[in-house]
């Protein structure tokens, strides 16, 4: 069953919420320690869909997937990264996928989304990070054309480090 792509509501946000409770403990016994109990958090995922930036993906009716996919929404220590910063981009954050919906392709669905938002709004660049732990997505990244462009640390994620990366659209 193909999955189901939508802007989010804030009637969404208890589900994405226990989608980020299961994602979470994952993540950091993998030693990706880039969420935490205390974030993403429902004030974060209000604040997305108050801006209309976060998306959902559905499986069988239920939130299966979720990202934020915003407009240049980048600390200023993303200019540590091998990109042009000041280039429009759309740039997708807080992207995580169930663990009991794995290997549907929602998350390259969810960027898929990404690169017609950004057609749509005329932009030529599509941008995410990840943190270096995070084995899953440093192979899907490139193998949906995005480039390796470098490492950032970031001052309110102290100890972590992140990879950027790039997709100019044709």
């Amino acid at each position: 069953m193909s999955p189901v792509l939508r802007p989010a509501t804030l009637a969404d946000i208890p589900a994405i919420l226990a989608l980020i409770r299961r994602v979470v403990p994952l993540m950091q016994a993998s030693g990706n320690q880039q969420w935490s109990a205390d974030y993403p958090n429902a004030e974060v995922f209000e604040q997305d869909v108050a801006k209309g930036h976060l998306w959902v993906a559905e499986l069988n009716g239920a939130v299966a997937a979720v990202a934020a996919l915003t407009h240049n929404d980048q600390d200023a220590e993303y200019a540590q990264a091998d990109w042009d910063f000041a280039e429009p981009a759309l740039v997708t954050h807080r992207l995580a996928v169930d663990p009991a919906a794995q290997g549907h392709g929602l998350a390259a669905a969810l960027l898929a989304q990404a690169e017609l938002l950004a057609r749509q709004q005329g932009l030529r660049v599509l941008r995410v990070d990840t943190n270096s732990e995070n084995q899953a997505t440093q192979r899907l990244f490139p193998k949906l054309g995005y480039r390796y462009a470098g490492e950032i640390t970031l001052a309110f994620r102290p100890g972590l480090r992140f990879f950027c990366y790039e997709k100019w659209l044709g």
